[in-house]
C-alpha cells in the first residue's frame, strides 16, 4: 500500500507557506498511485512571488558577502538535516534509484551551497584597473530578480545549481518547480525558513508550462535560468530575446561514447553503467550513442547488451536497484514509441525493447540496446530520455569524431581508451560543452553547459556565479 504524503498543496512566498490556489496531484513513479498534492501555480501566485523577490532585493544585495555566506552555510545545514526525507521523497516522485538520490538530492545541494559560500566569503565586488587616463573600477553587481525553471529528473540538484550561485551573488529568486516533483521543492522553503533566509529572497511555486511562460515574461524578472528540453528552451530563448532579458539555457543532449580500438571493454562497461544508464536514462548528458570500432563491433555490441541485461530493474527504494521506473506514463509511452521507431528504421534490438514482465505497476522500461544503427536515424539523432542506447560502427578515429559531431546537440560525451593522451586528443576534437575520459563525473568547480542546441551559458564553478552578476565600469580621470 502506498503511503500518501499530503500536508495540503502549498507555495512558499515571502518567507512563509500558504495554501495553493490550485492543486495538481503528484503520482508515485513506481506504483502509478497518488503520492500527494502539489500546487499548480496561478499567475496571481507568481505575481506575488515576484513582488516579494523585488521587495527583498535591495536588502539582500546590500548584505555583505561574508554575511550572505553565513546564511548559505546555515541553509546547507538545514537541507542536510532533511536529507533522508528528501532522498526518499524524490525517489518516490520520479523513480530515481535511492543510491543515486542520496548523492544528487541529499548531499549535492548542501555541498554546492558550501562551495559558493566559500567563493564569496572573502571576494571583493570591485577591482581597480589602470587605464590610459586615470583608472577604472570594475564592479560586479547582482543581476537582480531571477526566474528559475527546473525539471523533474534531478529536482534538488538542478534547483540548487541555480539557487546557490544566485543567492551567493546577491540576487533574489522565484523558483518554478515542475508538477511531477512539486513536493520535494518545498523542502527548500522549509530549509530556507530554518536558516533565517530573509523573507522574499527565495520563493517557490510549482506548475506547468503556462506558469513558466508567465514567469519568464514577467516585468519584474531581470534574468531567466532554465533547465529542460531544447524545444522548451527555444521558446524561452525567443521570449527573452524579445525582452532583451539575460537567460541561461541548459538543454538536451544526444552525446556519444567513443570507444577506441584499444579500450579495456570490462572497464568501459563498468563506466557506462553510469555514463549511459544513470537515473534510468533520464539524464541530459548521457552517452546514449555508443560509437564502436568496426574491428571490434560485434564484441562491443555483445558487451553493451550484456551490461543492459545485467542491470537490476525494480523498486527504486531498494539499494540493489540499478534501473527504476520512468517519471510518468507519458514519459514511458514516449520511450516505447522511440523503441518502435528504432525497429521500423531497421535497427536490431539486442537487449530489452519492452516493459519488464515482472513490473506490472509503475512506469518501467527494460534497458534497451540497438545494434546496426545508422547515425542519421531518429534513435541516433533525437533525445529519447530513457534507458535506450544505439551502437554505431566507425572505421577511424577521425570518423568517430565526425559521427560524434554529427548532431544538433553538444552537451556531454565520453572517450574510452587505454591511451590517455590519444583519448584527450579525441576529446578536444569533439564539439561539446563537457566530455569525460574513461568516466563522466561532473565537477562543481568547473563550468557545465552545452553548445549548439544544448544550450547557452554555464552553471557550476566560478562561471556559474558570474552568470548572476552584471559588470559596471566606473571611469576615474585621476590616480587610484
Amino acid at each position: 500500500m502506498t503511503t500518501v504524503i499530503d500536508a495540503g498543496a502549498r507555495v512558499f512566498v515571502d518567507g512563509g507557506f500558504r495554501k495553493a490556489a490550485e492543486v495538481a496531484p503528484v503520482i508515485e513513479a513506481a506504483t502509478g498511485e497518488p503520492l500527494g498534492n502539489g500546487s499548480a501555480a496561478t499567475e496571481s501566485e507568481i505575481d506575488d512571488a515576484v513582488t516579494a523577490a523585488r521587495r527583498a532585493l535591495p536588502g539582500w544585495s546590500a548584505t555583505p558577502s561574508a554575511e550572505r555566506a553565513d546564511v548559505l552555510v546555515r541553509f546547507a545545514d538545514a537541507l542536510l538535516a532533511r536529507a533522508a526525507e528528501t532522498n526518499e521523497l524524490c525517489t518516490r516522485e520520479n523513480g530515481m534509484p535511492i543510491r543515486l538520490s542520496r548523492g544528487a538530492n541529499g548531499m549535492f545541494p548542501a555541498a554546492l551551497l558550501h562551495y559558493y559560500a566559500g567563493l564569496i566569503r572573502d571576494a571583493s565586488d570591485e577591482e581597480i584597473r589602470p587605464a590610459m587616463v586615470g583608472h577604472t573600477i570594475v564592479r560586479r553587481e547582482p543581476v537582480g530578480v531571477v526566474g528559475a525553471i527546473t525539471p523533474w529528473n534531478y529536482p534538488q540538484a538542478l534547483a540548487a545549481m541555480k539557487i546557490a550561485p544566485a543567492l551567493a551573488a546577491g540576487c533574489t529568486m522565484v523558483l518554478k518547480a515542475p508538477p511531477e516533483t512539486a513536493l520535494d521543492a518545498l523542502i527548500f522553503g522549509e530549509a530556507a525558513h530554518d536558516a533565517g533566509l530573509p523573507p522574499g529572497v527565495l520563493n517557490i511555486v510549482a506548475g506547468g508550462a503556462v506558469a513558466g511562460a508567465h514567469l519568464v515574461q514577467h516585468p519584474g524578472i531581470d534574468k531567466v535560468a532554465f533547465t529542460g528540453s531544447t524545444a522548451a528552451g527555444r521558446v524561452i530563448g525567443e521570449m527573452c530575446g524579445r525582452l532583451i532579458r539575460p537567460v541561461t539555457l541548459e538543454l538536451g543532449g544526444k552525446s556519444a561514447a567513443i570507444i577506441l580500438d584499444d579500450a579495456d571493454l570490462d572497464a568501459t562497461m563498468k563506466g557506462l553503467r553510469t555514463a549511459s544508464f544513470v537515473n534510468n536514462g533520464q539524464t541530459c548528458h548521457l552517452s546514449s550513442r555508443i560509437l564502436a570500432p568496426r574491428s571490434r563491433y560485434a564484441e562491443v555490441v555483445a558487451a553493451v547488451a550484456a551490461l543492459a541485461d545485467g542491470l537490476n530493474v525494480g523498486d527504486p527504494l531498494q539499494k540493489s536497484t540499478d534501473i527504476g521506473p520512468l517519471v510518468s506514463a507519458r514519459q514511458r509511452e514516449r520511450v516505447l514509441d522511440y523503441i518502435e521507431i528504432g525497429k521500423a528504421e531497421g535497427a536490431k534490438v539486442v537487449a530489452g525493447g519492452s516493459v519488464p514482465a515482472d513490473q506490472p505497476r509503475g512506469w518501467y522500461v527494460s534497458p534497451t540496446v540497438f545494434a546496426d544503427v545508422d547515425n542519421s536515424s531518429r534513435i541516433a539523432q533525437e533525445e529519447i530520455f530513457g534507458p535506450v542506447l544505439a551502437v554505431i560502427a566507425y572505421d577511424t578515429d577521425r570518423q568517430a569524431i565526425d559521427l560524434a559531431n554529427d548532431s544538433e546537440f553538444g552537451l556531454g560525451g565520453t572517450v574510452w581508451s587505454a591511451d590517455h593522451e590519444r583519448a584527450t586528443d579525441v576529446a578536444r576534437a569533439v564539439r561539446t560543452g563537457t566530455i569525460g575520459i574513461n568516466n563522466y563525473v561532473m565537477d562543481m568547480q568547473a563550468p557545465f553547459g552545452g553548445v549548439k542546441s544544448s544550450g547557452i551559458g554555464h552553471e557550476l564553478g566560478p562561471e556559474g556565479l558570474a552568470a548572476y552578476q552584471c559588470l559596471k565600469s566606473i571611469y576615474h580621470a585621476g590616480p587610484a
